[in-house]
């Protein structure tokens, strides 16, 4: 029987909670994620548990904070004055919002705070400081050419 190594692209149908017991991600009714193993295309923690698996074999992976999205950064928190926020922009917690970084690049962050004169913006993956777990199947193994 075919067993996944590296470079393998892979199919897997998964469900990722949080140690609550919260889903906060699922291909249940959707295609299987397909990636290539051990490109860094996924978190390293769910990465490294592909090979050895064979088409049909299912596991339940414990994922620590630093191989998935790392530990919540405080540098990645920025207090923004209010006055250059624009009016329409809103900025109640919890809004997901984009800001343009020097180079360009589109960072996406949240309100964590606001008050009268300043906005909190948090640039760090909603999963960072998080331990996963995911529930795997592996449905289809293309071979590395």
């Amino acid at each position: 029987m075919t067993q996944v190594k590296n470079g393998d692209t892979v199919s897997i149908h998964y469900t990722g909670t949080l140690n609550d017991g919260t889903t906060f991600d699922s291909s249940e009714g959707r295609d299987p994620l397909a990636f290539q193993v051990g490109s860094g295309q996924i978190i390293p923690g769910l990465d490294s548990a592909m090979p050895g698996m064979a088409v049909g074999d299912k596991k339940t992976v414990n994922v620590p904070c630093d191989q998935a999205y790392g530990p919540v950064n405080p540098d990645m928190r920025q207090q923004v004055q209010r006055t250059e926020i624009p009016a329409e922009i809103p900025t109640e917690v919890g809004t997901r919002l984009q800001m343009q970084a020097q180079n360009g690049q589109v960072i996406p962050v949240v309100v964590v705070d606001a008050n009268e004169t300043t906005v909190t913006l948090d640039a760090n993956h909603p999963l960072a400081g998080q331990d996963l777990t995911f529930a795997i199947e592996l449905v289809e193994i293309k071979p590395a050419a």
